[in-house]
């Protein structure tokens, strides 16, 4: 019904063999007679600060490369708003001048809700023959009557060239912007090349001292593992060296019965210590064996002398109990006969009376 041989999970298999060896090497590194220091584990300390200290090594390269890098995109950053405000600013000021200039109250067409005696007060009811309001239909005057048709057609030539000289002038300031911005955009885009490039060298040079850094750091822990290596190789051979010596020198080869004498208890040995016994002691055990043996014969003789009184008395009960019950079985007998010849002499007694 339920799957349940299903396979282990490879990470957690990893983990755990990970702990196991962890936990075998730890028992090796505190079980082992040679390094063992009671209190304190200097390897493992010294281990612990080494790996402290190329992680802050480490961390601080980090932190140096990213605070490079968060400098430079500060700068884009900075660089791209100014750009941003400058386009914005030109683009309010276009917008600006396009509304003095084309959307001036004077010239709107729409109707002005807010003002609707607009009309009635630009054409007021009666000023004079001449007034620019009427024209022929208002019938103040008809074609061909304008006296003032000279100073009309000059004033509208006036206008037209005042009108055709600012076209001019506007098209002009308008060529003339549009070349500051042009010109502006191309020294912003060669200040902001030259800005990448300069931020591209700084990052490549950053990029440079962080390898450089990371290289001397690994030099230097390589190093140190090679020196931690040879001291820990001189340091084992200097400790077999004395634990061949020890060996050579101690009562371990030596065969001294004494070193395996407990202080403590005189009549018991050390087991770590104790070579086997001796002749003498073996010769002692021996006789004591034998002595046991002998001692131990003799019991089972008695035994066996005890057993065979306590069947011949057995047998002798047994004889006379046979005995008893025969004399038991004449004495029934012959009461039975004594009764027997009782009963006749009475039947006959009977008879005769």
């Amino acid at each position: 019904m339920y799957k349940v041989d299903l396979p282990p999970d490879p990470k957690e298999v990893a983990a755990i063999e990970a702990r196991r060896n962890r936990e075998k090497e730890r028992q090796s590194r505190f079980f082992n007679v040679r390094t063992r220091v009671m209190g304190v584990d200097v390897e493992a300390l010294n281990n612990q600060v080494e790996e402290r200290k190329l992680q802050e090594a480490t961390e601080r390269s980090k932190e140096a490369a990213y605070g490079t890098n968060q400098a430079q995109y500060d700068m884009v950053v900075q660089m791209l708003e100014k750009e941003q405000a400058e386009r914005t600013r030109r683009l309010a000021k276009k917008v600006q001048n396009f509304r003095e200039q084309r959307q001036q109250l004077k010239n709107r067409r729409e109707f002005d809700f807010w003002d609707s005696d607009r009309l009635w007060r630009e054409f007021p009811a009666y000023v004079g023959d001449n007034a620019p309001y009427y024209g022929p239909v208002s019938l103040q005057y008809f074609s061909g009557e304008d006296l003032e048709r000279a100073a009309c057609l000059r004033m509208q030539q006036e206008q037209f060239q005042y009108s055709l000289e600012r076209q001019l002038q506007e098209q002009q300031q308008a060529r003339v912007d549009e070349n500051c911005a042009d010109m502006l955009d191309e020294q912003l885009r060669l200040a902001m090349d030259m800005r990448a490039t300069q931020l591209a060298k700084l990052e490549e040079s950053c990029r440079i001292a962080m390898m450089a850094a990371t290289a001397n750091a690994n030099k230097a822990q390589a190093a140190e593992l090679a020196e931690q290596q040879r001291r820990e190789h001189q340091r084992q051979q200097e400790a077999n060296l004395v634990e061949v010596q020890n060996q050579i020198t101690s009562d371990l080869l030596t065969e001294n019965p004494q070193v395996a004498q407990n202080p403590v208890a005189p009549h018991r040995v050390l087991p770590y210590c104790w070579k086997g016994m001796t002749p003498e002691q073996r010769a002692t055990i021996r006789k004591v064996q034998e002595t046991q043996r002998h001692e131990k014969e003799a019991q089972r003789q008695a035994e066996q002398t005890l057993d065979a009184k306590w069947e011949s008395q057995t047998v002798n009960l047994a004889q006379a109990a046979m005995e008893l019950e025969e004399q038991e079985r004449e004495l029934c007998a012959e009461f039975r006969r004594g009764l027997g010849s009782f009963n006749q002499q009475l039947a006959k007694e009977q008879k005769a009376q």
